[in-house]
């Protein structure tokens, strides 16, 4: 069962925002140890970068798919092939992080770091619009139309 958060557009478009916003600052900080040849720091910002996605949107990515997307296809099977696209960009996100450990354990964090970087904030960042756009606002409008028959929400 997923926690209420994950069910609220409100406070899942918080936890989303939060950690783009994070990933965001890592990732400049990243490029201007890239840029001020700063190669230690720059290899412990890497570090930090992984772990935070690991940590927060992958995460969060689990816990989606092991209860919220569950739950949402099993109330409206119409959310299938939503569902499927939401965890493909998941799939594609860890294969992104996947990468950047590889750079980090050959000791190559370079611009092709920043690159994932870019692409795994973009990936994020229309994962995020979709998943507030198609499945959560779904969730919003049955509710409410719940709310308004006069029925009660279990």
């Amino acid at each position: 069962m997923s926690g209420p958060s994950l069910r609220k557009q409100d406070a899942h478009t918080s936890i989303h925002e939060s950690a783009l916003n994070e990933a965001i600052d890592l990732r400049m900080l990243l490029q201007k140890c890239l840029t001020e040849d700063q190669k230690e720091k720059a290899i412990k910002v890497a570090e930090v970068t992984i772990e935070h996605w690991e940590s927060r949107t992958l995460q969060h990515a689990a816990s989606e798919e092991e209860g919220l997307y569950k739950e949402m296809v099993a109330e409206h099977p119409s959310l299938h092939p939503i569902v499927l696209q939401l965890t493909r960009d998941h799939d594609l996100m860890r294969r992104m992080v996947e990468q950047m450990k590889n750079l980090l354990i050959h000791d190559e964090i370079d611009e092709r770091m920043v690159s994932l970087l870019d692409s795994l904030i973009i990936v994020d960042s229309i994962h995020n619009e979709d998943e507030m756009n198609k499945l959560l606002s779904y969730n919003e409008s049955y509710t409410m139309e719940i709310l308004e028959k006069g029925e009660d929400i279990a």
